[in-house]
């Protein structure tokens, strides 16, 4: 199977799927008193040699020297609530473009707090917004697709609508909506622009002051990268579109100064693996870059950097499995898999992380099954 751009699907050959109730309905931090962000659990894959921790343990998994690649995306309260004629819609505002327009995703509330899918378009669609705002569908943001529109906004503030009437990304696994803070990474900056992230570079979310301040206490580095990260295909799991980028010269020395060393690169986040292959030459080496990214990682392409991926869990259809075989190899993305299922692994953006890293010598390779 092939999507539309040309990718293969990441559904082919894995004969898994995730139970509905292994998704994670709420935030660590609200399944417990006395709970932080930190309250997930880590699963390790050095290879094909599996461990299993608390997230919070993650200082133990990396050695002095090794470098943290964080994606610093502020994450929007990018779902506005509209309508089209007299039928409600939920408009998701994913990416601004260079034009000042919007490509925007038109949804339909599904009378529990969430949305359901919608048949994209036609063009010259207009959309009643709060604040007596008009938007209108222009064209398809893909020739092949229609879920993604670019819209004009005549509203200048886009940033500024959101935050007056705005809330975050909600999907039907989820228990309640939360607020902002509960979407922003510990590593979030604010943007000149207003701009940010769709959705939450959630790979970071489990970090704390305090676990970044014991990473720094032990030899461990961050290279800051920013990726506005666009509006999923939660039902489709399409390739990553073209999303807005910077890798600043300081990142970009850091990391190259790791790779000339011992060190190893480690990329917290899909987002922010994007973003420095993107910024990487033929030759490995990574530059200063800012613009627009439209690079899909897969196997075949592989990776000239990253070493290593904290990530999330993802679905068997999702196309971010193609880039972490690229980091780790089938074999490990699949071990590490079987291993998150049968430990009871929580998925999507409030559950549980897995953190790949090459093998060890035999010498100093954990067990592959240690449980703890």
């Amino acid at each position: 199977m092939t999507t539309a751009t040309g990718v293969p699907s990441a559904e082919r050959g894995r004969g898994w799927e995730v139970p509905r109730e292994l998704s994670a309905r709420v935030p660590a931090e609200q399944r417990g008193p006395g709970l932080d962000r930190d309250a997930v659990r880590l699963l390790v894959s050095r290879g094909t040699s599996v461990s299993h921790h608390a997230f919070a343990e993650l200082p133990g998994q990396l050695r002095a020297g090794d470098l943290l690649v964080v994606n610093t995306s502020a994450t929007l309260s990018a779902a506005v609530d509209g309508s089209v004629g007299h039928a409600r819609v939920v408009v998701h505002f994913s990416t601004r473009g260079d034009d000042g327009r919007w490509a925007v995703e038109l949804r339909e509330p599904d009378g529990r707090g969430t949305t359901r899918p919608r048949a994209g378009g036609p063009a010259g669609t207009r959309v009643r917004l709060p604040g007596g705002v008009r938007l209108v569908l222009e064209e398809p943001l893909t020739p092949e697709g229609t879920r993604l529109w670019w819209a004009r906004v005549p509203e200048p503030d886009v940033p500024g609508l959101l935050r007056r009437y705005g809330r975050p990304i909600r999907y039907s696994y989820t228990e309640r909506d939360q607020p902002l803070s509960a979407y922003q990474t510990v590593f979030a900056l604010p943007s000149a622009d207003g701009t940010g992230s769709a959705e939450m570079p959630s790979a970071a979310r489990p970090f704390t002051p305090r676990l970044v301040a014991e990473l720094v206490s032990r030899g461990v580095r961050f290279a800051p990268v920013t990726l506005h990260t666009g509006v999923a295909s939660a039902e489709a799991h399409e390739p990553p579109y073209p999303e807005r980028y910077e890798v600043p010269l300081a990142s970009a020395r850091s990391i190259n100064a790791v790779r000339a060393g011992d060190g190893r690169v480690v990329a917290v986040g899909t987002t922010a693996v994007r973003a420095v292959e993107s910024a990487a030459g033929a030759d490995g080496v990574v530059r200063e870059r800012r613009g627009w990214t439209d690079l899909v990682i897969t196997p075949e392409r592989g990776v000239r950097v990253v070493d290593g991926l904290l990530t999330g869990l993802h679905e068997p259809e999702a196309s971010h499995l193609l880039m972490l075989e690229a980091v780790a190899g089938r074999a490990a993305v699949e071990r590490g898999y079987a291993e998150a299922l049968r430990g009871r692994y929580l998925w999507h953006e409030f559950g549980d992380t897995h953190l790949l890293l090459p093998a060890e010598n035999p010498h100093t390779e954990h067990c592959s099954s240690n449980h703890e």
